[in-house]
């Protein structure tokens, strides 16, 4: 069945937790937490991370994420709580939206790493 992209943002919003800079400081204080930045490596190298953050892009996602994959980065466990963000917060829910479709319960979206970082800075 055709989707777009829209369809998949819905899906996605609806599945992943939207929640707020402060939310996320929280839940990164309370510990068990990762924080996933999906945005390509040129915009990393270009405007930084949040600190502490894993930087996995979008495309590899899966890779990282599946423990069974040769690609699999350690840092991806169900236990943890996750932490999405990219530029805007699209990409970000499409990837939580991925990582609960694999098993992952808790998933929440960021958003944006200018509204983070621009929260974080007030």
């Amino acid at each position: 069945m055709p989707t777009s992209v829209k369809q998949m943002l819905e899906a996605a919003n609806a599945a992943v937790p939207k929640i707020s800079s402060d939310q996320a400081a929280e839940m990164i204080r309370s510990g068990n937490t990762l924080v996933v930045d999906v945005r390509d490596a040129p915009e990393v190298a270009a405007s930084g991370k949040i600190a502490g953050a894993v930087n996995v892009s979008r495309g590899m996602l899966e890779f990282r994420a599946d423990p069974e994959s040769p690609y699999h980065d350690k840092a991806f466990d169900k236990a943890k709580t996750v932490i999405l963000y990219c530029a805007s917060g699209g990409r970000s829910a499409l990837a939580g939206k991925l990582l609960k479709d694999m098993g992952y319960d808790k998933v929440y979206n960021v958003g944006g790493f200018k509204d983070w970082t621009g929260a974080v800075e007030k």
